[in-house]
């Protein structure tokens, strides 16, 4: 029979849904799985009918990270640099969206697959998911996982997963800021998609900009990011949309968004 694909998509009512299906692997981010996961990012990304995307994945693990497989001395160098470099790509690709992008984790999340959860714009959890770097458990410190966990947990918080790879609980997780929302596991679908539905309410230029804009500012320092986001907003009101906001606003009507 033909394989089953790496990743699954679907969508309805403005939002895509990108399930890691390979969970004989753990969803671990193998090259091709990270290509299916790139090329079901970028489909169609800049449709209007598009609003918001959620990854979710199959089985009781998210997503394992880098199949250890591919990082064995069988392969060169050269194929090694091909898997990293791609995962950075598809990590930063994610805030490059003009959409947001949500984690819908259910289960463990480590390594690159923490980094994924790290990467998105909004992570809802089951309280069973737990969140680990353990590389330096098997000598393969968790480096660019680390990029995404120092940009979103404390610092001495990210150290101590990439020091221990000891994992956090789906609470700890939460109170240090790598997920958004904790909720039981039987409640997992309802809660993503109404957030998800709540993003569809809005304008798609206007949260498109703004999420652009923050990713932009949170890396400057004060007074840039000031002068930068003035002018954003001043961009803002020149959108077809930015005025349609205030005019229903002011005429106590529900906005009509051309996107």
């Amino acid at each position: 029979p033909p394989a089953e694909p790496l990743t699954e998509l679907r969508q309805a009512g403005g939002v895509r849904t990108i399930v890691l299906n390979n969970p004989r692997r753990r969803n671990a981010l193998s090259l091709p799985m990270l290509q299916s996961l790139r090329r079901d990012l970028l489909h169609d990304v800049k449709s209007r009918e598009l609003r918001v995307i959620v990854i979710a994945a199959e089985g009781p693990v998210f997503c394992s990270g880098h199949d250890l497989k591919e990082l064995s001395s069988e392969d060169d160098v050269k194929h090694h640099s091909q898997v990293f470099e791609l995962c950075a790509e598809v990590m930063t690709l994610i805030q490059k969206l003009p959409v947001p992008v949500i984690a819908k984790v259910n289960g463990l999340a480590t390594a690159a697959g923490c980094q994924l959860v790290a990467s998105c714009d909004i992570a809802v959890a089951s309280e069973k998911s737990q969140f680990a770097t353990p590389g330096v458990n098997i000598g393969l410190f968790c480096s660019t996982p680390a990029v995404a966990l120092g940009r979103s947990l404390p610092r001495k918080v990210a150290l101590e997963m990439l020091f221990t790879g000891e994992p956090l609980s789906a609470q700890e997780a939460l109170m240090h800021g790598l997920v958004s929302k904790v909720v039981p596991e039987d409640k997992l679908e309802e809660e993503t998609m109404k957030i998800s539905q709540k993003i569809c309410e809005s304008s798609k230029s206007v949260l498109a900009l703004g999420k652009a804009t923050f990713y932009r500012q949170i890396t400057q320092d004060l007074d840039t990011a000031y002068k930068m986001t003035t002018q954003v907003m001043v961009d803002n009101l020149t959108l077809r949309d930015g005025q349609e906001g205030i005019e229903a606003f002011i005429q106590k009507r529900k906005p009509v968004w051309s996107h």
